[in-house]
């Protein structure tokens, strides 16, 4: 065992001891892991019985072993120390030692505290004299060490990423039920002719003829696709880059697919969104306060589509109108700012959304009359054979839906113009 400044320890068994029983059980340790090779092989260690999992329990108690007995040594060492400097300190008390002193350490400076103790002032002082001591320390002056000549503040990085602002989706999709597709089309029959002829009829008199016709219609699957090109590095050297990447391609196809569903104009191949169906209810806002004209519309689905409006669609902006309505006399309609305040209007449901248009608001039956039908869900790979992406380190990275959007009653929707 290695002391240092051996005059200021005092060796005693059970120190020499506690060491040898360290060394003893870092020498069998290493002894295990010499047999194990480099690969760290179990099996051909030979000087352990059992299999892996018996071999590798033992290396942990050994280990901690080890962590035991070298605390006891740390222990056993403070309080040699403490002993052989308690012993020196009375020999210099009785003078039969000079006071120790420190080693001169080479290429280092010395502190202010060090160089003040070493010198003669502070040497010669004697309690009680009523003058304390007083000493001219040389201290070399050098270039100014500060942080435009040494290190700059290393500053890490939170985990946070704040996303660019953006509409939050989905809002709208959630609102029309989903369900699945393994065709191409949604084909469907719509009911396009219907004419009741029934009356009453006398005994022995003719019955009125009725009129029925249906029209095949159908709703073609779309697919809504985005790509992005990533680097190999970037996946490589930030594990958080490709869950990054992985989860805002699907986000950009579910807020497409919220515009979609209000405004797409069903050309090419774009989705049909409800303002763009033939025959939905129109209400003109004219001079009517935005309430007044939304129940209008309200009614006429009511009325001409016989069906029950599930939710409205309209921008904050203009939501915002009808939030702000007061009476003459300063009362809010639609509830004081210190509460909440209703999301619906005549009972319906209020959805805040820049996918509605800016200058209307859409409403409809959707709980009833419309179907998100999807052929395949969001689906996310990543490939480098796109172009020359292999010979350039590079990954193509595609996100796609495909589904078709169907308004199977056209009078169940309607809009409010000239908001």
């Amino acid at each position: 065992m290695t002391i240092e400044a051996p005059e200021r320890v005092i060796e005693f068994p059970a120190l020499r001891e506690a060491q040898a029983e360290l060394d003893a059980k870092r020498k069998s340790l290493k002894g295990i892991f010499d047999e194990a090779g480099p690969d760290y092989d179990m099996s051909k260690v030979k000087s352990i019985a059992g299999d892996t999992h018996a071999k590798v329990d033992h290396i942990r108690q050994l280990n901690a072993e080890i962590d035991e007995r070298k605390a006891k040594v740390d222990e056993l060492m403070v309080l040699a120390r403490a002993a052989g400097a308690a012993r020196e300190a009375e020999q210099v008390e009785q003078g039969g030692k000079d006071a120790p002193v420190e080693p001169e350490r080479k290429g280092q400076r010395k502190s202010l505290g060090e160089l003040f103790v070493s010198s003669q002032a502070c040497k010669g002082y004697r309690p009680g004299s009523g003058q304390g001591p007083s000493a001219s320390l040389d201290i070399d002056l050098k270039t100014l060490f500060s942080t435009g000549a040494g290190w700059a503040p290393e500053s890490i990085r939170t985990g946070r990423v704040e996303m660019f602002p953006t509409r939050p989706a989905p809002h709208v999709v959630e609102f029309l039920p989903q369900t699945t597709t393994s065709q191409a089309s949604v084909v469907y029959m719509e009911e396009t002719t219907f004419t009741n002829a029934a009356q009453e009829t006398a005994e022995g008199g003719t019955y009125q003829e009725a009129t029925l016709a249906l029209t095949e219609r159908a709703s073609q699957v779309r697919k809504v696709a985005v790509f992005l090109p990533v680097t190999d590095e970037q996946f490589e050297d930030e594990p958080r880059a490709q869950m990054y990447v992985e989860n805002r391609l699907p986000f950009m196809l579910r807020q497409r697919l919220d515009s979609q569903a209000l405004v797409g104009d069903g050309t090419g191949v774009n989705l049909l969104g409800t303002s763009s169906v033939v025959g939905i209810q129109v209400q003109a806002k004219g001079a009517d306060p935005i309430p007044d004209a939304i129940y209008k519309l309200f009614t006429k689905i009511r009325d001409d589509g016989f069906a029950e409006p599930s939710v409205l669609f309209i921008r904050p902006a203009k939501w915002q109108e009808v939030r702000l309505l007061k009476t003459a006399d300063g009362v809010y309609i639609w509830g004081h700012p210190s509460i909440p305040g209703p999301s619906t209007i005549w009972g319906v449901p209020v959805v805040e959304t820049t996918a509605a248009p800016a200058t209307s608001a859409i409403a409809g039956d959707y709980t009833n009359f419309s179907e998100l039908a999807v052929r395949r869900g969001i689906d996310v790979q990543v490939s480098n054979s796109h172009s020359t992406f292999f010979a350039e380190g590079k990954l193509a990275l595609r996100a796609d839906v495909r589904c078709a959007l169907i308004h199977y009653r056209p009078k169940a929707f309607g809009h409010v113009t000239g908001l």
